[in-house]
């Protein structure tokens, strides 16, 4: 360990994505190749001596006690446990909602010269279920409390695949004691209490006892509904065909800034036959963990915007490489914000 192949599959993998600023510690993880990789690993975020290095991954990630704080994590994936190394800057954006959350314990390193990064670790015996967003854009890792549940906005579902796939290859190796038989389970108590009325979603229980929970059409059923009462004179849902579904950024340019520079927002676009739609989403309190005494303060979508695709003037797209950046130019005469800046970060070849 490590063989030469993984090594060189973690290396690729290590890079920052080029629309997200990270903080100089990060930077210099992402700066990290081969072997240099691997004894970071081990010097400074494993916490057992034998666990290996499986998988690396660059992520944004958000927390279930901190649902509106989005930030970049490397997260490396282990024999033994889910590390995420968190940017610092994470620690300063809202001091008073992450007190509890964070036990800050460095503040007398602030002016040295060291880099400081938090590391959130959830142990794979911890785990008990992951659930895959729409399309696999996202998933969220849940364990025994509200503390270890987080989400991963890949906004890629081919990362969020080979992550997946990883993570059921790492479980493969855990030695868990089976769950005991219930005693009584006869034709009537197995199949009576299964009549809710309600379809579940697609579960895969892994030998290791960690639920996979995939969406059904169902959910996509409820969106296209959402969508349609958002829509001005379409009362027929038959017709209606959600088109794409896609984890975006809106970007917002910074006026009077030294620089010409911009924040994203993270968004969830939807395009319809009709229609396109922005609605802010809610990624990490839904489905409801077991242990949710009420429900979310806020519904699982929001609308943002909706403009009709009959008004599309034109699209404007950059020359900048992955990830693309697009314009749409609305010709609505009702609204005064004509502008409609997305960025893509899966538009490629």
């Amino acid at each position: 360990y490590p063989s030469e192949f993984l090594m060189q599959k973690i290396t690729e993998d290590n890079q920052i994505p080029v629309h997200l600023h990270v903080s100089v510690s990060l930077q210099y993880v992402a700066g990290l190749k081969g072997n240099a990789l691997v004894e970071f690993f081990h010097g400074n975020i494993a916490e057992v001596e034998n666990e290996e290095l499986r998988h690396l991954m660059w992520s944004s990630v958000l927390f279930y006690k901190t649902p509106n704080v989005e930030v970049m994590a490397c997260v490396l994936l282990s024999t033994k446990a889910i590390y995420f190394l968190l940017d610092d800057s994470f620690i300063h954006t809202d001091e008073h909602q992450l007190a509890d959350f964070w036990n800050k314990e460095n503040s007398d390193c602030e002016n040295s010269s060291f880099h400081l990064s938090c590391c959130f670790v959830l142990k794979l015996n911890d785990l008990q279920s992951v659930n895959v967003g729409l399309f696999d854009q996202y998933f969220r890792i849940t364990g025994h409390s509200a503390d270890h549940i987080v989400t991963c906005l890949t906004r890629d579902s081919y990362n969020t695949h080979t992550f997946i796939q990883q993570l059921m290859a790492v479980l493969s190796l855990l030695a868990r004691t089976p769950s005991p038989e219930p005693v009584d389970k006869d034709f009537y108590s197995e199949f009576g209490s299964k009549n809710t009325g309600k379809m579940e979603n697609y579960e895969l229980i892994h030998s290791s006892r960690v639920k996979f929970i995939y969406p059904n059409e169902e959910e996509i059923g409820d969106l296209a509904f959402l969508v349609a009462e958002k829509m001005d004179g379409l009362t027929n849902l038959q017709s209606l065909n959600i088109l794409l579904y896609v984890l975006a950024f809106q970007v917002n340019h910074v006026e009077g800034s030294a620089q010409n520079t911009s924040s994203l927002q993270p968004k969830t676009l939807i395009l319809t036959s009709s229609d396109l739609f922005l609605f802010d989403e809610d990624y990490i309190s839904y489905p409801l963990p077991e242990f949710a005494k009420e429900p979310p303060k806020r519904d699982k979508y929001q609308l943002v915007d909706g403009r009709r695709i009959r008004d599309l003037d034109r699209v404007l797209m950059g020359y900048q490489t992955y990830p693309q950046a697009l314009t749409f130019v609305f010709d609505d005469v009702q609204n005064e914000d004509l502008m409609q800046n997305l960025t893509l970060d899966h538009f490629g070849e």
